[in-house]
């Protein structure tokens, strides 16, 4: 076995001492979880100053559990940004995202709009719920769900866990607004529809059909943004459709209709179906210069937008304030596939954790509840379930760290994926 330096084995047994803390606080609440302790042989790896990589198998309550944690400290000599493929359109690995950008380290980052879902639109790289990339919404909220924002002032990381709405709006030229419905993604297709979204939408009196065998909703009456990112020509629109497209200054250069072309490499469109064609007929000529805005808030309303330069939605929010946030049904769940999770510690360090599963005998994976609590006996106060499953990938040096797996059975192999978190040298 490789000889530890000092500062990595003092690395090492602080990190045990917050899982102690951690693991007593959880045993309290729920019950026994993963265990703090490391169950065999530890590896870790410096990749820059200020993060660190570590492996470790660990006990769970339905047997051993194979863990990967990226530790970025908030004075790291490196960035933690948001990254995708040469197309939103299109998926990709991580372990090809993390070498497109030239990545120390990597995680899989977003839910997306996987083939073969019941709800696929025919773009299997699109994220479902907030994208945010150099500071550019690429994806709108839903729900408002819970997300990791991160941003860096001053040299330093900044990174918060919470929930995020953004509520776009159209200004035409002549002084008419609209909601602008969403960002790179197919028209007229949502999901989920309930919550704050159906809300919404109901009190705007817009009209939206839910097709009962996949739990798509579908509003016929939308406009959407897409933006260079989206890679590809934007979808053929029905008869009726309307999409401006806007040049470099935000200018209307075009009207086509239906919909459907190249979105400018410097530019964007504007695309409408239903009501939102009828609107951009009537109020965006050619020559005019739309207003677009798009602003994160958070549930008190606060505007977040100048803080974050990145933001990646997730699934169940896990932590806040130190606490489990789960609901009763998610703390009662028993399936345990891989997880990916992302954390903020007291300090404004993050975690970016995957949990192997599907694995029998090697790695059993996670339940929620059990995510918070290793989440929690690793240091944060906040954390977030990102996509997980076959999608659950870590990345270290160009090498696959853990072992993603479809199915229990499957070769181990890389899903193409969304978006990842990437740790960039500074």
């Amino acid at each position: 076995m490789p000889r530890i330096p000092a500062r990595h084995r003092a690395l090492a047994l602080a990190l045990a001492l917050l899982a102690v803390t951690g693991a007593c606080t959880r045993s309290e609440e729920k019950g026994p979880g993963i265990s703090a302790k490391p169950s065999g042989p530890v590896t870790e790896r410096p990749l820059a100053a200020g993060v660190d990589y570590r492996e470790s198998v660990h006990r769970g309550p339905a047997g051993p559990v194979r863990v990967s944690v990226l530790r970025i400290a908030p004075d790291a000599a490196a960035r933690l940004v948001g990254a995708h493929g040469a197309s939103m359109a299109l998926p990709q690995t991580v372990r090809q995202a993390a070498r497109r950008a030239g990545a120390l380290a990597a995680v899989n980052g977003s839910y997306f709009d996987i083939k073969g879902g019941k709800a696929y639109s025919g773009y299997p790289g699109d994220p479902v719920g907030l994208y945010v990339e150099g500071g550019r919404v690429l994806s709108e909220a839903r729900d408002d769900g819970a997300a990791l924002l991160l941003g860096h002032r001053d040299g330093r990381l900044w990174a918060r866990i919470t929930e995020v709405a953004t509520p776009g709006l159209i200004t035409a030229a002549d002084g008419e607004t609209r909601r602008l419905d969403g960002v790179d993604r197919a028209a007229g297709r949502l999901r989920p529809c309930r919550g704050t979204d159906h809300d919404r939408l109901a009190a705007e009196g817009r009209v939206w059909r839910q097709d009962p065998g996949t739990g798509l909703c579908e509003d016929p009456d939308e406009i959407v943004e897409f933006t260079p990112d989206w890679g590809v020509a934007t979808p053929d629109g029905p008869r009726g459709s309307v999409e401006a497209v806007l040049d470099g200054d935000g200018a209307v250069s075009r009207l086509r209709s239906p919909a459907g072309g190249p979105v400018p490499k410097d530019g964007r469109a504007l695309y409408g179906i239903g009501e939102g064609a009828d609107w951009l007929r009537e109020h965006v000529r050619r020559g005019t210069a739309p207003d677009v805005s798009i602003p994160l808030t958070d549930s008190s309303g606060e505007d977040l937008t100048g803080f974050v330069d990145t933001a990646v939605g997730g699934g169940r929010r896990l932590l806040s304030g130190g606490r489990v946030v789960l609901s009763e049904r998610d703390r009662a769940a028993t399936d345990r596939p891989p997880r990916t999770l992302a954390g903020v510690t007291a300090d404004g360090s993050v975690l970016l954790v995957t949990v192997d599963g599907r694995d029998p005998g090697a790695s059993e994976g996670a339940t929620l509840a059990e995510s918070a609590g290793l989440l929690s006996s690793l240091g944060a106060v906040d954390g977030l379930n990102l996509d997980g499953g076959g999608s659950t990938t870590m990345v270290v040096g160009g090498e696959l760290r853990n072992r993603p797996r479809e199915a229990v059975g499957d070769p181990v192999g890389e899903r193409k994926v969304a978006t990842v978190l990437a740790v960039l040298p500074r």
